[in-house]
């Protein structure tokens, strides 16, 4: 009897450090290097607002947090790689609003966009301009849905891949406004904007950063911001809903994801440190820089709006029959 209150009172102090220690760990983080994947290529707006919030966080914590591109099949690849990392904060992720659209649009995805991951903060929110050619002589929204009413299926609108946010901005345009057009698919933006200014496609949504240039020396034709607010880099160009289609906007995100299980004390460690780096002036003078708004969260309101933001875009997806795999 001796011994075994003596094992039972040893498990009951075991176990109650093991309760303690998650917090202290925690509290000590980070204690190496992070890794930070970013499942589409360098360069993009996606890539430069996680080096924005690594470089926060390393000041923050003393501790390098290190950007990995893993381009590939939508994003899917560099998400994958995170689903499957550990859980203990080291592996984080970085994605657009394609990491929602992807899992109306993919049956089979390697991993579960809502049950693999934890929310960590949205970061930046930024518009897509609608654009075509002067010489497609759009000079309205209403005149593009006019003439794309009048032959149905005859105009076509670019992206940079099924699924991207550009896409799911076109299609929710297009859905508001009741017409049928072509959708063409490219591996880029870069490779977008240049048919769309040589008029070889319609139109497309494209980066307002991007498009900025061109629509500056009279190349593209800016018709309608894709967000529900107009952009700061052109203010004076209406918003699609401003433009006549109501319910048409689409607002593009990036945001900070870990995978599920990390322990939330690091999760509320990392919500702390970055929307401290994101309220700083010089981060919103950056992300300005870029067409792009900051856009700190909670965790939960995080998770919430990729949930809800989820159904929409299955919803989305079944009314105007976008083609799934």
């Amino acid at each position: 009897m001796r011994l075994a209150r003596r094992s039972f009172a040893a498990s009951a102090v075991a176990i109650a450090a093991n309760g303690l220690s998650t917090p202290a760990r925690a509290q000590d983080y980070p204690a190496r290097p992070v890794r930070i994947v970013v499942p589409i290529s360098a360069g993009s707006t996606t890539d430069v607002v996680a080096r924005l919030v690594g470089e926060g966080l390393r000041a923050a914590t003393g501790q390098p947090f290190v950007v990995e591109n893993r381009p590939g099949a939508g994003g899917t690849i560099g998400t994958a790689t995170v689903a499957k990392s550990a859980a203990d904060g080291y592996t984080l992720l970085v994605a657009s609003s394609a990491h929602t659209s992807n899992a109306a649009l993919f049956a089979s995805l390697p991993y579960d966009t809502l049950a693999d991951f934890r929310g960590v903060t949205m970061l930046a929110t930024l518009p897509n301009m609608l654009v075509s050619a002067p010489s497609r002589n759009f000079k309205s929204v209403a005149d593009l849905v006019a003439q794309a009413k009048a032959r149905p299926g005859a105009l076509t609108y670019g992206s940079g891949g099924v699924g991207s946010a550009a896409h799911m901005n076109a299609e929710k345009f297009r859905a508001m406004a009741s017409f049928e057009a072509v959708h063409v698919p490219y591996r880029g933006t870069p490779e977008v904007m240049a048919d769309v200014v040589a008029g070889r496609v319609d139109f497309a949504f494209i980066p307002v950063v991007t498009a900025l240039g061109a629509i500056r020396e009279g190349k593209l034709a800016a018709l309608a911001c894709g967000t529900a607010k107009r952009s700061g880099l052109l203010p004076d160009v209406p918003t699609t809903v401003e433009a006549g289609v109501p319910g048409s906007a689409y607002n593009v995100w990036i945001g900070l994801f870990a995978p599920a299980g990390t322990p939330a004390p690091v999760l509320a460690r990392l919500n702390e440190e970055v929307v401290k780096t994101l309220r700083a002036a010089e981060t919103v003078q950056k992300l300005g820089s870029l067409g792009a708004d900051v856009a700190p969260m909670t965790a939960a309101a995080f998770d919430a709006h990729v949930a809800t933001e989820l159904a929409d875009i299955k919803e989305l997806v079944r009314t105007a029959k976008i083609p799934t795999n």
